[in-house]
């Protein structure tokens, strides 16, 4: 019953390893991981927001 599922998964792990191949003109360029990419964001994003709201912030702790 599992048989043909597991054979469906094997074939399928053996076609993903040839489509992560970068063209060629791409393979020597080093690519940061995307988890990167959304930490810098996230903290860009909490930078521009301080800045912006700078005063209602400090007046929100001051009370």
């Amino acid at each position: 019953m599992w048989r043909p599922f597991f054979c469906y998964t094997y074939k399928m792990s053996d076609k993903d390893n040839n489509e992560e191949l970068r063209p060629t003109k791409m393979r020597g360029v080093a690519f940061p991981k995307a988890k990167y990419g959304v930490v810098l964001a996230i903290i860009i994003i909490i930078l521009v927001n301080f800045i912006y709201y700078k005063d209602e912030i400090i007046k929100f702790f001051n009370f």
